[in-house]
């Protein structure tokens, strides 16, 4: 796939300069921070340096002095208390905080997670009957209720009070619970609006803790599960969601709950984990119970407070997840094949595919795998109870929800935000709904939206690549959406001693004005991107053609042993 280079916009110079000289660093790392939206010393300062004291007061959240009054009144009446939560990341993280805070200091509490095939996403009937006959009176839905009007309604009939906890875009009409806490609320003045579902959890417990007395310090036990659900989610890692994951991966680093302790054990992740860490391995094995059977098993697991206990948890998610992979992988070369087939669709804007037996547990993975390929708007349904349901994937600055809401007609319902959706149709409208979504994107897309962007923070030549220049870099940290891993150009360059690795990895070294790097190039998946086999990449390489890269700085350990390293994103030969 061809990527676009987009270089960031250059900040006023004056500004540069002024910020340089507040915090002694050099003109290319203040243009890096002024682009992340730090501009003066103080900014500079938290951002270097977060603190838990700048989150905000929970009490700013509408509805939030509500919602602790009703959790108060049932803790004092001694009514049951039922956590409820969607069965992916964001929503086992989120029940397994709440839960886990409360149970520390009142027993009538339980949780309950959703069957994905029973009953599907966010509350069920099935849930709000579940609530009634156990005689839970109130029950705290977190990732999940905000367009839950009809089930809200049902519950009040059956004596059940709701709080919902949500982080997604909400309708017209609010469910009329006790309290709706979703900062995205346009009456909503909470001042940062991205929070994830466990993190306005954590708000609520948050808010809880101060009225109940409590030190804010009991909260830090709940922060690496907060900077979990921040990665999984896709949040963006600004303003709040930052402070959290900061604070939430130094507890994951260093005293993790047992749950996540016996996740990195099994995933072989020992030190230094950071978000992407966090996304690739232990993100997916806690999505896998709640995708192939049963998300109850990933909260057992999160809420364990014996290490022993947790790794037979542990291991049978990791059992779970290795299933899950194959249906990934078997689901997405028919996805591949059947895009293939029909070439007319090539030119589309947008993919939509529909198959009644593939695995609704896998399918928004399939999803992004399309993206991966074919960079477009992506929509995979499957059957499931008579139903074609499915997951949406979008491409970058492109709002898929917004695309499908124009397609409400033809859809039971629908949910999400701007770059993933879930929603539900008759399978008799499918073909229908593959039409007029096309038609909306098609509409609604530009050019610029279909071909993948590499943004690129500034050109470095091979001498400012040192560890000087590397420690500010990593205290950048954490990386993620809205504070994306710095990107760097090195221009005009030959590569010396390639190597390919395992048949497809490239390892290199790069030469600029007879000087040759230090760190070592690696450029995975890269040793075969052409179709003329004269023309692949290691053989350009080899054959001493200048080119440009764009790349990441990373550091490698190795027996000890300390040295920079570039991650190769893209090469452009001349």
């Amino acid at each position: 796939m061809e990527y676009v280079w987009k270089q960031k916009p250059k900040a006023d110079q004056v500004i540069i300069d002024q910020l340089s000289k507040a915090i002694n660093v050099n003109p290319t790392l203040s243009n890096m921070l002024i682009n992340r939206g730090v501009e003066s010393f103080s900014e500079a300062k938290n951002y270097f340096r977060p603190s838990l004291t700048q989150l905000h007061d929970p009490f700013l959240m509408k509805d939030m002095a509500e919602a602790v009054d009703r959790i108060q009144q049932a803790i004092a009446n001694e009514e049951k208390i039922l956590v409820y939560g969607d069965y992916d990341v964001d929503g086992t993280t989120a029940v397994a905080l709440m839960f886990g805070f409360l149970r520390t200091f009142y027993p009538l509490v339980d949780f309950y997670i959703p069957d994905r095939y029973k009953e599907g996403y966010g509350i069920s009937e099935n849930g709000v009957r579940f609530a009634a006959d156990q005689d839970f009176k109130l029950v705290i839905a977190l990732d999940c209720g905000i367009k839950a009007i009809e089930k809200v309604d049902l519950a009040k009939r059956l004596g059940v009070d709701f709080i919902i906890c949500d982080h997604h875009t909400p309708g017209e009409q609010l469910p009329d619970a006790v309290a709706v806490l979703d900062a995205k609320r346009k009456d909503c003045d909470y001042p940062y609006k991205e929070l994830s579902g466990a993190g306005v959890g954590f708000k609520l417990i948050q808010a809880l803790a101060g009225k109940r007395g409590m030190d804010n310090s009991i909260l830090d036990a709940y922060l690496d599960l907060v900077a979990v659900s921040i990665a999984a989610d896709i949040v963006p890692i600004t303003g709040e969601n930052r402070i959290l994951a900061y604070y939430g991966l130094d507890r994951i680093n260093n005293t993790p709950c047992p749950g996540l302790k016996a996740l990195m054990l099994s995933s072989k992740l020992e030190k230094d984990i950071g978000i992407s860490d966090v996304v690739f391995k232990i993100g997916p094995r806690i999505n896998a119970s709640g995708r192939l059977e049963h998300a109850k098993a990933s909260v057992e697991l999160l809420i364990s407070t014996d290490l022993e206990a947790a790794m037979e948890r542990a291991k049978v998610v990791d059992e779970v997840n290795a299933t899950r992979r194959n249906f990934d992988e078997n689901i997405t070369k028919e996805a591949f094949e059947m895009i293939a087939a029909q070439e007319e669709s090539l030119d589309w804007n947008s993919t939509v595919l529909f198959k009644d037996d593939w695995h609704k547990g896998v399918i928004g993975i399939v999803a992004s795998r399309c993206i991966e390929k074919y960079y477009r708007p992506t929509i995979i349904l499957t059957e499931s109870n008579g139903k074609a349901t499915g997951s949406a994937r979008s491409v970058v600055d492109f709002n898929i929800y917004e695309a499908i809401e124009e397609c409400a007609d033809l859809l039971d319902q629908f949910g999400g935000h701007m770059y993933a959706a879930g929603l539900t149709l008759s399978v008799e409208n499918v073909p229908a709904f593959q039409e007029k979504f096309e038609a909306v994107v098609k509409r609604r897309i530009k050019a610029m939206h279909l071909r993948p962007v590499i943004e690129v923070d500034d050109e470095l030549l091979l001498d400012q690549i040192n560890y000087k220049f590397y420690n500010i870099l990593r205290q950048m940290a954490p990386f993620g959406p809205g504070n994306p891993e710095p990107v760097f150009r090195i221009s005009n360059v030959y590569a010396e001693d390639v190597i390919v690795l395992k048949d497809k990895h490239l390892r290199f070294k790069i030469v600029q004005d007879g000087q040759v790097t230090t760190p070592v190039c690696l450029g995975f998946g890269m040793a075969d991107r052409a179709k003329d086999p004269d023309l692949t990449t290691v053989n350009m390489l080899q054959g001493k053609m200048r080119f440009d890269i764009v790349a990441e700085m990373r550091e490698n350990v190795f027996r000890d042993k300390s040295s920079l390293q570039l991650y190769v994103k893209d090469i452009k030969f001349d």
